[in-house]
C-alpha cells in the first residue's frame, strides 16, 4: 500500500482525492494545511486520519511513503526539497517551480536522495497523446503548429475588482504562462524537442504577470504558434499541419478529441478510451515506486528541466520577473 500525504486544500485536490480513490494498492493518510481547522475539516471531508500544521513534521513523519503539492507554484521548489531530503517520493503540480534553477536544485535533490520526482503536466501522460504520436506521421513533413489554450479566468473579475488574487499575483509564481501556456509548450517540446529560437511575447497587468501572451518557436523546417490567455477565452482547436493533412486536438490540456483531416478531404477520428485525467499521471508514479525506477518516458528529468529552461527564457523576454528569481 503507497501512502499519501497532501498539500493544499483546493479544488486541484479534491480532484486528486477523488480519482487516487478509484486507484487500488493506495491511500491518504495525511493533509497539511497553515490552520488545524482547515486541515482537520479537509480531513473529516476525505476520510484522512493524519494532519499536520507543520511540513517538516509531515516531512519525518512514517505516516506517508509520497507527497502530492497542490499549493502555490513559488512554494513548489522547497517544499518538494523538504521531502525528498526526507526519502519521500514526490508528484508535483505543474509549473515545476519557478524557474530552471529551482528545477536544476530539485532534480539533483532527486538524485541525492534516490526518490521519485515527477512534475503532474497530465496531458504528456493521457492515452491520446500517444495517439496522436503514433498518428503524426500521417500528416506528411510537419511545416507548422498551432498550440492554443486560452480559459477565461473567473479570478480575472476579482482582479478588476482591485483585488490581487494568486492567479495574478508575482509573489506567487503565477500568470498565464505558467498555468495555462505549460499545457502546449509541454507537449510541443516533447513532440519536437527544443526549438533553435524563442520568440515570446504577452500583455503586462499592472499586478506583474502575463495576462495572455503568445510565442513562435522556430525549428529548421517548421514552426510552432503558441497562445495563451487567462483574460479571454478561445475555443479554437490546437492543430499540427503537415504537407498531407492536419490533425485537430480539441483541447491541449485533455486530448480527449483527435481528428485527422487528410489533404484529400479524408476525415478520421482519432481517439483512445480516457477516463479522469489525472488518472494517468498518478498510475505512472505509482508505477515508478512500485518498479523501483526513478524516471518515465512520458516526462523525464531532461523533459522537465528543458520545459522549464525555454519557460524561463519566455519570461525573461516578456519581462515577468518573480521574486524566486532574485
Amino acid at each position: 500500500m503507497i501512502r499519501f500525504g497532501i498539500i493544499g486544500t483546493n479544488f486541484i485536490t479534491d480532484t486528486f482525492l477523488e480519482t487516487i480513490q478509484q486507484i487500488t494498492g493506495t491511500e491518504v493518510t495525511a493533509v497539511y494545511s497553515r490552520t488545524a481547522e482547515r486541515a482537520e475539516t479537509y480531513a473529516a471531508q476525505f476520510d484522512i486520519p493524519h494532519t499536520f500544521t507543520s511540513l517538516e513534521a509531515m516531512a519525518a513523519s512514517d505516516v506517508i511513503d509520497a507527497v502530492y503539492i497542490a499549493s502555490p507554484n513559488a512554494l513548489h521548489a522547497e517544499q518538494s526539497m523538504l521531502f525528498m531530503r526526507h526519502n519521500k517520493h514526490v508528484l508535483c503540480e505543474k509549473p515545476f517551480a519557478s524557474n530552471v534553477r529551482e528545477v536544476d536544485a530539485m532534480l539533483e535533490t532527486a538524485r541525492a536522495h534516490d526518490v521519485i520526482l515527477l512534475e503532474a503536466l497530465r496531458n504528456l501522460f493521457m492515452p491520446n497523446f500517444d495517439v496522436l504520436r503514433q498518428e503524426l506521421h500521417r500528416v506528411g513533413p510537419v511545416r507548422r503548429v498551432i498550440l492554443n489554450k486560452s480559459q477565461y479566468s473567473s479570478r480575472y473579475d476579482l482582479y478588476k475588482r482591485g483585488d490581487n488574487p494568486n492567479t495574478f499575483n508575482p509573489a506567487f509564481s503565477n500568470g498565464s504562462l505558467m498555468d495555462l501556456g505549460v499545457y502546449c509548450l509541454g507537449p510541443a517540446l516533447k513532440l519536437f524537442g527544443r526549438p533553435n529560437t524563442v520568440l515570446a511575447n504577452a500583455v503586462k497587468l499592472e499586478s506583474g504577470v502575463d495576462g495572455s501572451g503568445s510565442a513562435i518557436l522556430s525549428y529548421d523546417a517548421m514552426d510552432i504558434v503558441m497562445l495563451h490567455s487567462k483574460i479571454h477565452g478561445s475555443n479554437s482547436p490546437s492543430e499540427i499541419i503537415g504537407e498531407t493533412g492536419r490533425i485537430l486536438i480539441d483541447d491541449i490540456a485533455t486530448f480527449d478529441r483527435l481528428t485527422f483531416e487528410g489533404r484529400d478531404g479524408t476525415t478520421e477520428e482519432l481517439v483512445s478510451e480516457q477516463t479522469n485525467p489525472m488518472a494517468f499521471e498518478i498510475q505512472e508514479f505509482i508505477r515508478l515506486i512500485e518498479t523501483g525506477e526513478r524516471e518515465t518516458s512520458h516526462h523525464t528529468y531532461d523533459d522537465m528541466r528543458t520545459l522549464a529552461d525555454v519557460m524561463t527564457e519566455m519570461r525573461r523576454q516578456i519581462d515577468v520577473r518573480y521574486p524566486a528569481d532574485a
